[in-house]
Protein backbone atom coordinates (compact mmCIF):
# COMPACT_ATOMS: atom_id res chain seq x y z
CA UNK A 1 0.00 0.00 0.00
CA UNK A 2 1.31 3.77 -0.76
CA UNK A 3 1.06 5.87 1.82
CA UNK A 4 -1.48 6.83 3.32
CA UNK A 5 -2.50 10.99 3.36
CA UNK A 6 -5.15 12.88 5.47
CA UNK A 7 -6.72 15.22 3.40
CA UNK A 8 -6.34 18.57 5.63
CA UNK A 9 -5.56 22.15 4.62
CA UNK A 10 -1.90 21.29 4.70
CA UNK A 11 -1.48 18.39 2.26
CA UNK A 12 -1.68 21.18 -0.49
CA UNK A 13 1.80 22.24 0.51
CA UNK A 14 3.45 18.95 -0.71
CA UNK A 15 2.12 19.55 -4.07
CA UNK A 16 3.40 23.18 -4.16
CA UNK A 17 6.85 21.83 -3.63
CA UNK A 18 6.11 19.29 -6.59
CA UNK A 19 4.73 21.27 -8.87
CA UNK A 20 6.31 24.77 -10.27
CA UNK A 21 3.49 25.92 -12.60
CA UNK A 22 1.03 24.86 -9.65
CA UNK A 23 3.39 27.17 -7.29
CA UNK A 24 3.78 29.95 -9.44
CA UNK A 25 -0.30 29.79 -9.61
CA UNK A 26 -1.10 29.86 -6.33
CA UNK A 27 1.67 32.67 -5.65
CA UNK A 28 -0.60 34.85 -8.41
CA UNK A 29 -3.85 34.02 -7.18
CA UNK A 30 -3.27 34.71 -3.56
CA UNK A 31 -2.73 38.39 -4.75
CA UNK A 32 -5.41 38.27 -6.92
CA UNK A 33 -8.28 41.11 -5.35
CA UNK A 34 -11.14 39.46 -7.89
CA UNK A 35 -9.85 35.77 -7.03
CA UNK A 36 -10.40 36.52 -3.52
CA UNK A 37 -13.01 38.61 -2.95
CA UNK A 38 -15.14 36.08 -4.70
CA UNK A 39 -14.28 33.26 -3.05
CA UNK A 40 -14.93 35.06 0.66
CA UNK A 41 -18.58 35.78 -1.20
CA UNK A 42 -19.08 32.37 -1.85
CA UNK A 43 -18.97 31.06 1.78
CA UNK A 44 -20.84 34.55 2.79
CA UNK A 45 -23.87 32.56 0.59
CA UNK A 46 -23.17 29.47 1.22
CA UNK A 47 -21.81 29.42 4.76
CA UNK A 48 -23.99 32.93 6.41
CA UNK A 49 -26.60 32.42 3.96
CA UNK A 50 -28.07 28.90 3.39
CA UNK A 51 -26.17 27.28 6.48
CA UNK A 52 -23.88 25.33 4.10
CA UNK A 53 -21.24 23.56 5.23
CA UNK A 54 -17.70 25.58 4.18
CA UNK A 55 -17.15 26.43 0.22
CA UNK A 56 -15.05 29.59 0.90
CA UNK A 57 -11.08 29.96 0.65
CA UNK A 58 -9.83 27.19 3.15
CA UNK A 59 -12.38 24.70 1.51
CA UNK A 60 -10.53 25.38 -1.89
CA UNK A 61 -7.16 24.58 -0.52
CA UNK A 62 -8.10 21.18 0.77
CA UNK A 63 -9.90 20.20 -2.67
CA UNK A 64 -7.09 21.54 -4.95
CA UNK A 65 -4.45 18.90 -2.17
CA UNK A 66 -6.80 15.79 -2.36
CA UNK A 67 -7.09 16.04 -6.26
CA UNK A 68 -3.67 16.62 -6.22
CA UNK A 69 -3.20 13.91 -4.57
CA UNK A 70 -5.78 11.82 -6.59
CA UNK A 71 -3.57 12.90 -9.45
CA UNK A 72 -0.34 11.54 -8.70
CA UNK A 73 -1.89 8.69 -7.42
CA UNK A 74 -3.66 7.79 -11.09
CA UNK A 75 -0.18 8.81 -12.87
CA UNK A 76 1.71 5.86 -10.79
CA UNK A 77 -0.40 3.33 -11.74
CA UNK A 78 -0.06 4.32 -15.14
CA UNK A 79 -3.17 6.29 -15.87
CA UNK A 80 -2.89 9.28 -18.52
CA UNK A 81 -3.98 12.84 -17.96
CA UNK A 82 -7.16 13.58 -20.67
CA UNK A 83 -5.53 16.79 -21.45
CA UNK A 84 -2.06 14.87 -22.30
CA UNK A 85 -3.98 12.00 -24.50
CA UNK A 86 -5.75 14.90 -26.34
CA UNK A 87 -3.06 17.45 -26.33
CA UNK A 88 -4.15 20.45 -24.99
CA UNK A 89 -1.57 20.14 -22.45
CA UNK A 90 1.67 19.37 -23.49
CA UNK A 91 3.23 18.05 -19.72
CA UNK A 92 2.33 16.55 -16.47
CA UNK A 93 2.83 20.13 -15.18
CA UNK A 94 0.15 21.72 -17.12
CA UNK A 95 -2.10 18.66 -16.18
CA UNK A 96 -1.54 19.48 -12.70
CA UNK A 97 -2.33 23.04 -13.45
CA UNK A 98 -5.51 22.49 -14.50
CA UNK A 99 -6.05 19.89 -11.58
CA UNK A 100 -5.01 23.04 -9.22
CA UNK A 101 -6.73 25.96 -10.50
CA UNK A 102 -10.45 24.17 -11.43
CA UNK A 103 -10.03 22.83 -7.43
CA UNK A 104 -9.88 26.37 -6.74
CA UNK A 105 -12.53 27.32 -8.83
CA UNK A 106 -15.10 25.26 -8.12
CA UNK A 107 -17.10 26.72 -6.13
CA UNK A 108 -16.41 30.41 -7.15
CA UNK A 109 -20.24 30.28 -8.64
CA UNK A 110 -21.50 30.03 -4.85
CA UNK A 111 -20.91 33.85 -5.05
CA UNK A 112 -23.43 34.49 -7.05
CA UNK A 113 -25.94 32.21 -5.87
CA UNK A 114 -26.04 28.27 -4.97
CA UNK A 115 -28.25 27.48 -7.78
CA UNK A 116 -26.24 26.41 -11.23
CA UNK A 117 -23.12 27.56 -9.26
CA UNK A 118 -20.96 25.02 -11.20
CA UNK A 119 -22.15 26.72 -14.46
CA UNK A 120 -22.07 30.12 -12.96
CA UNK A 121 -18.24 29.45 -11.95
CA UNK A 122 -17.04 28.28 -14.84
CA UNK A 123 -18.34 31.48 -16.40
CA UNK A 124 -17.49 33.38 -14.22
CA UNK A 125 -13.46 32.59 -13.75
CA UNK A 126 -12.64 33.34 -17.52
CA UNK A 127 -11.31 36.79 -16.87
CA UNK A 128 -9.58 35.90 -13.54
CA UNK A 129 -7.93 32.50 -15.51
CA UNK A 130 -7.14 34.87 -18.69
CA UNK A 131 -5.16 36.63 -16.23
CA UNK A 132 -3.21 34.20 -14.49
CA UNK A 133 -2.62 32.06 -17.20
CA UNK A 134 -1.20 35.04 -19.48
CA UNK A 135 1.17 35.38 -16.43
CA UNK A 136 2.03 31.49 -16.90
CA UNK A 137 2.44 31.35 -20.65
CA UNK A 138 3.31 35.14 -22.09
CA UNK A 139 3.91 34.07 -25.26
CA UNK A 140 1.57 31.16 -25.86
CA UNK A 141 -1.73 32.32 -26.52
CA UNK A 142 -3.02 28.90 -28.15
CA UNK A 143 -2.19 27.44 -24.68
CA UNK A 144 -3.69 29.78 -22.58
CA UNK A 145 -6.80 29.15 -24.38
CA UNK A 146 -6.83 25.45 -24.47
CA UNK A 147 -5.73 25.46 -20.71
CA UNK A 148 -8.49 27.93 -19.93
CA UNK A 149 -11.36 25.88 -21.21
CA UNK A 150 -9.88 22.44 -19.76
CA UNK A 151 -10.35 24.26 -16.05
CA UNK A 152 -14.18 26.08 -17.03
CA UNK A 153 -15.37 22.31 -18.37
CA UNK A 154 -13.84 20.75 -15.01
CA UNK A 155 -15.58 23.12 -13.22
CA UNK A 156 -18.33 23.13 -14.74
CA UNK A 157 -18.20 19.19 -14.36
CA UNK A 158 -18.45 19.25 -10.47
CA UNK A 159 -22.08 19.61 -11.05
CA UNK A 160 -23.50 16.19 -9.10
CA UNK A 161 -25.61 14.88 -12.15
CA UNK A 162 -23.02 16.28 -14.85
CA UNK A 163 -20.75 13.12 -16.26
CA UNK A 164 -16.89 14.44 -16.47
CA UNK A 165 -15.57 14.41 -19.93
CA UNK A 166 -12.08 14.49 -18.30
CA UNK A 167 -9.56 12.62 -15.97
CA UNK A 168 -8.55 16.20 -14.48
CA UNK A 169 -12.27 17.03 -14.21
CA UNK A 170 -13.47 13.33 -12.84
CA UNK A 171 -10.41 14.24 -9.95
CA UNK A 172 -11.75 17.33 -8.78
CA UNK A 173 -15.32 16.21 -8.78
CA UNK A 174 -14.07 13.31 -6.73
CA UNK A 175 -11.75 15.84 -4.45
CA UNK A 176 -14.49 18.08 -3.80
CA UNK A 177 -16.26 14.96 -1.77
CA UNK A 178 -13.80 14.05 0.13
CA UNK A 179 -13.47 17.42 2.31
CA UNK A 180 -16.33 15.53 4.63
CA UNK A 181 -14.60 15.78 8.23
CA UNK A 182 -16.08 17.00 10.67
CA UNK A 183 -14.45 20.71 10.62
CA UNK A 184 -16.62 21.83 7.93
CA UNK A 185 -19.88 21.60 9.48
CA UNK A 186 -18.80 23.16 12.72
CA UNK A 187 -20.21 26.12 11.87
CA UNK A 188 -23.73 25.83 10.61
CA UNK A 189 -24.38 23.46 13.06
CA UNK A 190 -23.68 26.06 15.30
CA UNK A 191 -26.05 28.20 13.77
CA UNK A 192 -28.37 25.96 14.51
CA UNK A 193 -28.86 23.86 11.49
CA UNK A 194 -28.77 20.54 12.33
CA UNK A 195 -30.09 18.32 9.65
CA UNK A 196 -28.50 15.05 8.38
CA UNK A 197 -26.05 16.58 6.06
CA UNK A 198 -24.75 18.76 9.27
CA UNK A 199 -25.04 15.53 11.69
CA UNK A 200 -23.44 13.02 9.22
CA UNK A 201 -20.40 15.56 8.61
CA UNK A 202 -19.90 15.74 12.54
CA UNK A 203 -19.71 12.28 12.57
CA UNK A 204 -16.96 12.22 10.09
CA UNK A 205 -13.60 12.38 12.49
CA UNK A 206 -11.02 11.77 9.24
CA UNK A 207 -10.43 10.99 5.75
CA UNK A 208 -7.30 9.87 4.33
CA UNK A 209 -6.58 8.60 0.55
CA UNK A 210 -4.37 5.60 0.30
CA UNK A 211 -3.20 3.47 -2.75
CA UNK A 212 -3.56 -0.64 -2.82
CA UNK A 213 -5.88 -3.15 -5.04
CA UNK A 214 -6.95 0.78 -6.46
CA UNK A 215 -5.11 3.64 -7.49
CA UNK A 216 -7.17 5.47 -5.41
CA UNK A 217 -8.51 4.44 -1.43
CA UNK A 218 -10.57 6.74 0.08
CA UNK A 219 -11.01 6.24 3.86
CA UNK A 220 -13.63 7.68 5.81
CA UNK A 221 -12.83 7.42 9.80
CA UNK A 222 -15.84 7.89 11.50
CA UNK A 223 -16.98 8.16 15.29
CA UNK A 224 -20.84 7.14 14.45
CA UNK A 225 -22.32 5.19 11.54
CA UNK A 226 -24.07 8.70 10.36
CA UNK A 227 -21.61 9.53 8.49
CA UNK A 228 -22.07 6.63 5.81
CA UNK A 229 -25.07 9.13 4.90
CA UNK A 230 -21.94 11.49 3.36
CA UNK A 231 -20.28 8.68 1.42
CA UNK A 232 -23.65 7.94 0.50
CA UNK A 233 -25.21 10.76 -0.63
CA UNK A 234 -22.45 13.38 -1.63
CA UNK A 235 -18.85 11.08 -1.99
CA UNK A 236 -20.84 8.07 -4.06
CA UNK A 237 -22.71 10.22 -6.34
CA UNK A 238 -19.73 12.20 -7.49
CA UNK A 239 -17.83 9.28 -7.62
CA UNK A 240 -20.51 7.59 -10.02
CA UNK A 241 -20.35 10.87 -12.84
CA UNK A 242 -16.56 11.11 -12.50
CA UNK A 243 -15.80 8.32 -14.68
CA UNK A 244 -13.40 7.49 -12.27
CA UNK A 245 -15.06 4.60 -10.58
CA UNK A 246 -13.08 1.87 -11.62
CA UNK A 247 -9.95 2.97 -9.93
CA UNK A 248 -11.86 4.17 -7.03
CA UNK A 249 -12.17 2.20 -3.27
CA UNK A 250 -13.81 3.74 -0.92
CA UNK A 251 -13.53 2.41 2.93
CA UNK A 252 -16.02 3.63 5.97
CA UNK A 253 -14.76 2.86 9.56
CA UNK A 254 -16.16 3.18 12.78
CA UNK A 255 -14.43 2.02 15.83
CA UNK A 256 -12.43 -0.47 13.93
CA UNK A 257 -15.46 -1.83 11.91
CA UNK A 258 -15.20 -2.05 8.61
CA UNK A 259 -18.82 -0.86 6.96
CA UNK A 260 -19.78 -1.65 3.27
CA UNK A 261 -21.57 1.18 1.30
CA UNK A 262 -22.99 1.31 -1.52
CA UNK A 263 -23.51 4.21 -4.55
Amino acid sequence: MLEEVEVNPSLINKHLEKYELVRKANEILSKDTEYNVLIEMANINAVKRLLYNDHGPVHARIVAGSALEIFDRLLKYNITPTSIVHKTASSIEESALIVFLASMFHDIGNSVHRANHELVGALISRPILDRVLRRLFPKDKRKRIMIRQEVMNAVYSTAMEVQSLTIEGGIVKVADGTDMAMGRARYPYRMGKNDMHALSALSVQKVTIASDEKPVVINIYMKDSAGVFQIEQVLGPKINTSGLKPYILVNAYQNGRRYNVEY
